[in-house]
């Protein structure tokens, strides 16, 4: 179980995997620390775009530092983007460790073996091939896979060494473990599934 911190913004007590790690920098500038390695004293805030911005409005950053340091105004735009690099590179991982299916053919024949642990869809991929995939898995598994699509399908080319990237499924246990805890931080921030998505027939 991972151990618990207090959320400088609200209060509440939470799992670490449901917060994020900020420290003072050498330049008395916040800074995020989202592998929560950094030395030096830390606080903690949920990992939530409107707990980050409340946290540099009331100043609880260089309250819970117990110093002068200072939070940038786009520090809640600078959390997600290092959240979303943490996900892409997750993906990385999994490429190095056979851990995923990319593209129509591998997915398909994925989701055919086994029930998807995370079916991963480009943001600005058809609907017609997500759908397709999400009812193959239906059909085969009887559910809905978890689905993501906060990535455009050249950023997860680039991730995944292959420029575009649509399709990718996750195929190891652990993996989609971790992927689970670091697209759930970064739900706090950005619509892990597009709005604009048309819902499944």
């Amino acid at each position: 179980m991972p151990r618990e911190r207090t959320c400088i913004a609200s209060g509440d007590v939470l799992p670490e995997d449901k917060l994020v790690r900020f420290v003072a920098g050498p330049d008395g500038v916040v800074t995020p620390d989202v592998a929560a390695k950094l030395p030096g004293r830390g606080v903690w805030v949920s990992s939530d775009r409107a707990s980050v911005e409340k946290a540099v409005k009331r100043n609880g950053f260089a309250r819970g530092l117990k110093s002068g340091a200072k939070a940038p105004a786009d520090l809640a735009d600078t959390v997600e983007a290092l959240l979303a690099r943490r996900c892409l590179d997750l993906l990385g991982l999994a490429l190095k460790a056979g851990a995923i299916a990319i593209g129509t053919v591998q997915a398909e024949d994925a989701i055919r073996r086994a029930p998807p642990l995370w079916l991963i869809e480009a943001e600005d991929g058809a609907a017609d091939g997500r759908v397709k995939l999400v009812r193959l898995a239906f059909g085969l598994w009887g559910a809905e896979p978890r689905v993501t699509g906060c990535f455009p399908a050249r950023e997860l080319g680039v991730a995944l060494g292959r420029d575009p990237v649509v399709h990718a499924v996750l195929l190891q246990e652990s993996m989609a473990q971790r992927w689970t805890v670091e697209i759930g931080r970064l739900s706090g921030f950005r619509a892990i599934v597009p709005r604009s998505w048309p819902p499944l027939p």
